[in-house]
């Protein structure tokens, strides 16, 4: 059984303009990080378009259409005031999602044991009818309504180890007791929600808050103490990881300290408790990491790990 790796050329070609944080050398850095010798043994394949009927699982059809609209043919148009759209923008968008949904079909029917989904733009931010933080549709809330729809998954869990809280995955699950989301992040810092006592009408929302400066130690002992054990006694079908990089200690866009080793290290965790609950089923999405080295080090390690490695 081997890991999946899901990307797409199309990445390159969502553009948000000159000295963006979120620009498609991300994706080069990733790219070239993985043709190294240590991963001549991961499986690939392309991410395809998502359909409307995967996308409307989580966003509403005139959502859709409006982000569909607002591509333009030339230039650039303005979302919010950090996130914008180029002409490669919504095919980028769409095959991110599909890329995830894609993920999920191999990890759940067993083709292979495991997959990371190397797309961007990301989608964490992104609720359910609005777009920001430079996402547009919810990779990872795609991810985990597939896997139910598709695959009869009862339970699926969502570890986000972005440096930002995932606002748009927790308002989307808010109230379903059907999906666990579970973050580390920093705070105070984009996008402000995330504190501890934001729990959901379930308590199945699980934010641990880390400060400005803390390293390894705290975000272990974080993942250890809150997360990991309400990760396994919700007992999931599917562990999706929403794998942001900016908090490594390269990043700019983030105060945390973490190494590619806290990121290996999460990961062999996730991957030990899936293989004592649900059969070793984990899919990770690229979400942030804005320091080319800093992403492409980082992610290396957590697709290593994922390699069991």
């Amino acid at each position: 059984m081997t890991t999946l790796l899901v990307s797409h050329s199309a990445a390159l070609d969502h553009d948000m303009g000159e000295g963006h944080p979120e620009r498609p050398d991300r994706y080069r850095a990733v790219e070239r990080a993985l043709e190294a010798e240590a991963f001549q043994m991961l499986a690939r394949d392309q991410a395809p378009r998502a359909t409307p009927e995967l996308l409307t699982r989580v966003h509403p059809l005139d959502y859709v259409e409006a982000i569909e609209r607002a591509s333009p043919a030339q230039g650039r148009v303005r979302i919010d005031q950090d996130t914008a759209m180029s002409p490669g923008t919504y095919e980028a968008a769409l095959r991110a999602a599909g890329g995830a949904a894609f993920a999920v079909d191999e990890v759940m029917t067993a083709k292979v044991a495991n997959a990371f989904v190397a797309m961007r733009p990301p989608g964490h931010h992104a609720e359910r009818a609005t777009p920001m933080g430079f996402c547009f549709f919810n990779s990872a809330a795609v991810a985990a309504r597939h896997a139910q729809a598709a695959h009869g998954a009862e339970r699926v869990a969502i570890v986000d180890f972005d440096v930002h809280h995932g606002n748009g995955t927790q308002h989307i699950f808010w109230d379903d007791k059907s999906v666990l989301y579970a973050s580390t992040h920093e705070m105070p810092l984009f996008p402000g929600t995330g504190a501890r006592s934001e729990r959901g009408e379930h308590d199945q929302i699980v934010n641990a808050p880390l400060a400005a400066g803390d390293g390894g130690d705290v975000f272990r002992e974080a993942m250890e103490s809150a997360i990991l054990p309400r990760v396994e006694a919700f007992a999931p079908d599917l562990i999706l990881i929403s794998a942001g990089f900016d908090a490594h200690y390269r990043d700019p866009l983030g105060n945390l300290q973490l190494t590619e080793a806290d990121y290996a290290w999460a990961t062999r965790a996730l991957m030990k408790l899936a293989d004592k609950r649900c059969g070793g089923r984990v899919v990770s999405l690229l979400e942030g990491g804005y320091d080319l080295q800093g992403l492409a080090r980082s992610a290396a390690a957590h697709v290593q790990a994922l390699m069991g490695n």
